[in-house]
């Protein structure tokens, strides 16, 4: 038995982590607001990640083998957690994003048209931290979404004062009404209402996964490997928007539409005018092995419809 704790947790693949834990035998410790109470036998500390003493004062008497945070979005947040559980845990797993690559939102290497972008494109020990920046204004944070999750995930890199790996992840889907962001139910609305789906001039692919993956793979980073630094997460093989709204036409018998975006609009999510589709190379090296999008997009859809 391992002493597992789990920040945010209370839903989607945060969920399903806990679970794995608690059906493995461990002993799980949950921290979040308390606005969702974790599953019985998970001790639960409700309290706010921002509130850096509360935190530290929670942990006084307890130590981890690892930690899994599903919810740190700024270089704040990770300089207060790296500093409350610096010698209370060995290993600490934080759950990034695939969002850190989008070439519209930093500088970054140039790579040749569709090549698989690697770990190595977003080096958090080189990446700068700013903490002087308004990180907890919600409107800026939400701008800021890319910059905040490296700034985070360079602050564990170089203040840990523990073994820190991050999970980057693909766009996640699956799971009908627990997928919170909408973005299929978007397409699922769109094509079965007979509305166009609105797409850039030339649509790039990109790569999924889904959230019962996700939440294996990130266990995989807790549990089952000792690499530290960053790890792509996606499913194997491309989808572009088009290609998606296929798939939900196959499944409702309606033909998509698609309308192209006007200069200044917003297309739909999933519609990429750029390319940042990840390489999940790495993890696969180190013992992963990832399903192909293929195999679980259409049942994905069916939960969404």
């Amino acid at each position: 038995m391992q002493r597992i704790c789990v920040i945010g947790g209370n839903r989607y693949f945060g969920k399903l982590l806990v679970q794995r834990a608690l059906a493995a035998g461990h002993h799980v410790t949950v921290i979040n607001r308390g606005s969702t109470r974790p599953p019985d036998g998970v001790e639960h500390l409700a309290l706010d990640r921002d509130d850096e003493s509360a935190l530290t004062a929670a942990l006084t008497a307890r130590t981890f083998d690892v930690v899994v945070d599903q919810v740190c979005y700024t270089p704040v947040q990770a300089l207060a957690a790296a500093r409350a559980f610096r010698g209370r845990t060995r290993r600490y797993v934080m759950t990034s994003t695939i969002e850190v690559y989008d070439p519209a939102t930093a500088e970054l290497p140039a790579l040749p048209p569709g090549t698989p972008v690697p770990e190595e494109t977003v080096d958090p020990a080189a990446w700068p931290v700013r903490t002087d920046l308004p990180w907890h204004d919600a409107a800026y944070l939400e701008a800021h979404y890319a910059e905040g999750k490296r700034q985070a995930e360079a602050a564990f890199t170089r203040h840990a004062g523990f073994a820190f790996a991050s999970v980057r992840a693909a766009h996640v889907l699956g799971g009908g009404a627990q997928e919170f962001t909408g973005r299929l139910a978007h397409y699922v609305e769109r094509v079965t209402e007979g509305r166009p789906v609105v797409v850039h001039p030339m649509v790039l692919p990109s790569v999924f996964v889904h959230y019962r993956e996700l939440a294996e793979v990130v266990w995989w980073a807790a549990m089952c490997t000792d690499h530290t630094g960053p790890l792509n997460a996606c499913s194997d093989g491309l989808f572009d928007a088009r290609e998606l709204s296929e798939v939900i036409g196959a499944r409702v018998g309606r033909e998509p539409s698609y309308r192209t975006a006007a200069p200044g609009e917003a297309a739909s999510p999933f519609s990429f005018d750029r390319h940042y589709a990840m390489s999940n190379a790495r993890a696969k090296r180190l013992g992963f092995t990832f399903s192909h999008t293929a195999e679980w997009l259409p049942a994905a859809v069916t939960e969404a419809l």
